[in-house]
């Protein structure tokens, strides 16, 4: 396992390999089972992390996904669930672009992610990070956590849980709290 604090760019651009890898699915499945062999903490493996959430923070979801396995269990926020805000479960990259679609619809351009730290544990990853937003009808600034657990199948990501609470992604992960 591999923990350190985490930071991407304020400003990015969709990066060469991004472009082959949407044009070509098939390089990006290779690259990614390559990548997920390395060893935690890579800097090969934490690049492809950083690039993913800038490309997120861009709001360039078919960049932002191609780390995303075919078959992808994304679990959004239980809180949304449990409002009426957000299905259980959304499956495959589409699925997952749909429900950061409609957030957005929401919350408008101001979600982005800052992170703050990585846990590499090799075949799962934990990011904990700060999610400054601002709602898009009333203007109304907020900064809440964010935390995501995912696991990894092939070097992609087959199951993505995020959390509310810092200390909920952890407690999932099984690391201690506090």
């Amino acid at each position: 396992m591999v923990r350190k604090p985490f930071r991407v760019r304020e400003r990015s651009h969709r990066t060469l390999d991004q472009w082959l890898a949407i044009r070509f699915p098939s390089l990006a499945a290779w690259s990614a089972r390559l990548v997920g062999k390395l060893p935690p903490g890579s800097r090969l493996r934490w690049r492809s992390i950083r690039l993913a959430l800038e490309a997120y923070n861009r709001r360039d979801l078919d960049a932002a996904s191609i780390s995303f396995h075919p078959d992808l269990e994304y679990y959004p926020y239980r809180e949304f669930v449990e409002a009426g805000l957000a299905e259980p479960c959304y499956y495959g990259p589409s699925g997952y672009r749909a429900y950061i679609t409609a957030t957005y619809d929401v919350w408008g351009a101001e979600v982005v992610l800052r992170p703050t730290e990585l846990i590499d544990f090799g075949d799962r990853l934990v990011l904990l990070a700060d999610m400054p937003m601002r709602a898009q009808a009333s203007g109304i600034a907020l900064t809440q956590a964010y935390a995501t657990v995912a696991t990894l199948r092939d070097g992609r990501v087959i199951t993505q849980r995020d959390f509310l609470h810092h200390a909920e992604a952890l407690e999932a992960a099984g690391l201690p709290v506090g």
